[in-house]
């Protein structure tokens, strides 16, 4: 289940410091770009109930990967109403917009 409060919604509070707040369909690029730079979303974490993620699967991001990934061209596609309107904090809503999934 994704989310920072694992419960499905891409919401945020005080306790999450990563502003999970950007819900995306991951690549095998993008899996590969976040693991490179020191967060494996591809490995199981059975100990935290985390099965991996691949290619297809919808994941909670953090907006600042989110747009680190944007800026390095590899930012997956996003499932623009399941982002917390937050993520406008940090990002433009143009950039969502045009990695939208149709």
């Amino acid at each position: 289940m994704t989310g920072f409060y694992r419960d499905g919604f891409c919401r945020t509070g005080s306790d999450d410091h990563g502003l999970h707040t950007v819900c995306a369909e991951v690549t095998d690029s993008f899996l590969e770009y976040s693991r490179l730079r020191g967060n494996d979303l591809i490995t199981p974490r059975p100990e935290h109930g985390f099965p991996g993620l691949k290619a297809g699967d919808r994941w909670c991001l953090c907006v600042e990967r989110w747009r680190e990934s944007l800026a390095d061209g590899c930012a997956p596609s996003v499932i623009l109403a399941a982002c917390q309107i937050s993520a406008l904090e940090f990002v433009d809503l143009a950039d969502l917009q045009a990695h939208a999934l149709k």
